[in-house]
Parts: structure tokens; C-alpha cells; sequence
């Protein structure tokens, strides 16, 4: 006699059809993902969950519940920094440069803790987070230990996810066999492996926000940004009213702000030359365009950390810092 797979409770829950299925819970969808990455299911049933939860779309508690699940396959030394702010980096530039990592950088420079990690390569002609530090000069941590040295020396760490969490990396590579994003992009996105108390996330998609938003409450996360960003990463378009959906303790919030008096100069960024980045920081190049979009994303993440109460301070303290710089 055959016995059923633990497993196929989950996939049953999901696909049962348009009348019986439901949602899995944060309870379910974290025992699932446990299983998951601990290589406890059969490829089969890791291609149809998947699937299943992709064409449905993830709710916040399943979004939750799969990053707590992750959580636990992530090491962090116990004497790792206390981190003001987790970046996540899940998309890729394709029409411009990531001139966010910029942003973080900025902030790291001036005293704030920041985590940055992402995942690279999953799509073909896109600028990824390693290259733009490559041109800056700052190394891409290959351990949560070294990311911890790294954070406490220079305030910036960058792990791909790849070394910060090789199944969750494997589970989303499958993209190229199933033909679909995978949910992972999402989930990945909401790990903060050092629980820092800002996070900070950009999307593609404005439906994303609000279950982010949600996924960090039922998460505990202190303060979260979640924008509709350049690309699907965490960086402003200056000219264009940035929409950030907040959260502070249990308040859900959206923070409006309105748009830069800038407009990008003809053929920006069309080259994409991660070299203009450095050029940039150095002083090297000067383009008020580039310029403005580092220092109205780093804003947003001042205003979350909480180091600047309205939108003209934080863009005032951003542009301090600019101009301030180590060059």
C-alpha cells in the first residue's frame, strides 16, 4: 500500500481547484518551505508547488511564512553587528544603471549599517549588484562571517544568494525549466538574515506592495519601505511622484512623495557603463540626474530609519551626505 507524501497536503491545499482550494497559512507555508530546503520532496512536487503558488499569486502570509522558513537554513555569527538596514537586490537593471547601490553605499559611508543581497544571473543583459560594487572598488562577501567583518570595518556588506542561502538559490534557478518566475523573488526578498530594523524594498509590480507591507507585520519588522522602483529594485525615478507603502510597528501607511523639479538628459544612461559609477562618486563626471536619483533614494531610507522626520529634511540630510562624501 502507497502512502501519501507528507508533502502533497501543501500542493492538494493549492490546487484542488477554483472551489475547494485555498490559500496555505503562515504556519503551513513555513513547514513547506522547511521541507523544501531541506531536500525532503521529490523534484515533481517542487515543480508543481511552485507553479501552483506562481499562478495564483503569493499572499502576505505565505510570503511570511516561506522567508521565516528560509530564515532557518541562514547562519549568522552570533556576534554579527547590529545592522540599521536590509536592501534586498532581486531584479536587475536592464534599461539603466543600478544606481542604487550607490545610495547604499552613500549611507554606509555615513555611518549607517546597511546588508545588501541579491540574487544574479537568473536573466540574461541585465547590470547586476556585484558588478556596480566591482566598479566602486568593494568586495562581494562570500560568508555571513565575512559579511560581518566587512560590516563591522566599512558599515556595507553584499552577499549574492548563491553563498547566503545555496537551496533557496537552487529553488529559484529552476525559472529556466519551469518558464515562470519563481515566487522565490518575492520571498527572498523579505529574509533580513540580521534582523535589521529597516528594510527597504523595491518591486516591479504595484500590486506587490501592500502584501510586502503585510508580510513584514506578520514578520514583526520594525520599520519597511516597499516602492515601485526603477527596474523592480529599491531606486527612485527623481521627475516622478514616488508612492512608498510603510510600515512602523503595526502602522500600514503610504508615504507620497511628490516629485523632483529634474528630468532625465537626453540618451541617459544608454551606454550602460557601470564606470560612470565610480566616476560619479569620485567627482570625476557630474550629471545633476544621476545625482538626484541617488540622493532622493537614500532620502526614503533615511525617513524609514527614522534619522529624518519629513521629506524636505531627509532629502536635505541625503544631499549633506552627497556632498560630504570621502570621494
Amino acid at each position: 500500500m502507497n502512502h501519501e507524501h507528507p508533502f502533497a497536503h501543501y500542493i492538494r491545499t493549492l490546487g484542488k481547484g477554483p472551489s475547494l482550494s485555498r490559500p496555505l497559512t503562515m504556519a503551513e507555508t513555513r513547514e513547506a518551505a522547511r521541507m523544501m530546503l531541506a531536500g525532503e520532496i521529490e523534484p515533481v512536487q517542487l515543480g508543481a508547488f511552485l507553479c501552483l503558488l506562481r499562478v495564483k499569486t503569493e499572499t502576505a502570509e505565505e510570503m511570511a511564512g516561506f522567508a521565516d522558513g528560509a530564515r532557518s537554513f541562514i547562519s549568522v555569527p552570533a556576534n554579527a553587528p547590529a545592522i540599521d538596514l536590509d536592501w534586498p537586490t532581486y531584479a536587475g537593471k536592464s534599461r539603466r544603471l543600478p544606481w542604487y547601490v550607490v545610495s547604499a553605499v552613500l549611507l554606509a559611508r555615513s555611518g549607517c549599517k546597511v546588508f545588501m543581497h541579491g540574487a544574479e544571473g537568473h536573466t540574461g543583459g541585465r547590470i547586476y549588484a556585484s558588478q556596480a560594487l566591482g566598479a566602486l572598488g568593494i568586495p562581494v562577501a562570500l560568508t555571513t562571517e565575512e559579511a560581518s567583518r566587512q560590516l563591522a570595518a566599512n558599515h556595507f556588506a553584499y552577499m549574492k544568494l548563491e553563498d547566503l542561502c545555496p537551496p533557496l538559490h537552487r529553488i529559484m534557478g529552476l525559472r529556466s525549466l519551469l518558464g515562470l518566475r519563481s515566487p522565490i523573488h518575492s520571498v527572498a526578498r523579505m529574509l533580513n538574515p540580521f534582523r535589521a530594523p529597516a528594510e527597504i524594498i523595491g518591486v516591479a509590480h504595484p500590486h506587490y506592495r501592500p502584501v510586502h507591507q503585510e508580510a513584514g507585520q506578520l514578520l514583526g519588522q520594525p520599520a519597511l519601505a516597499v516602492i515601485k522602483g526603477e527596474g523592480g529594485e529599491a531606486e527612485r525615478r527623481p521627475e516622478k511622484e514616488a508612492v512608498v507603502f510603510t510600515l512602523r510597528g503595526d502602522e500600514m501607511r503610504q508615504d507620497d512623495w511628490p516629485p523632483l523639479a529634474i528630468e532625465p538628459p537626453p540618451g541617459f544612461d544608454e551606454k550602460l557603463n557601470v564606470a560612470l559609477l565610480r566616476a560619479l562618486w569620485s567627482g570625476e563626471a557630474v550629471d545633476r540626474y544621476a545625482e538626484a536619483i541617488v540622493v532622493s533614494t537614500a532620502a526614503i531610507a533615511l525617513k524609514l530609519m527614522g534619522r529624518a522626520t519629513g521629506h524636505e529634511d531627509a532629502l536635505a540630510l541625503a544631499q549633506k551626505m552627497w556632498d560630504e562624501r570621502p570621494r
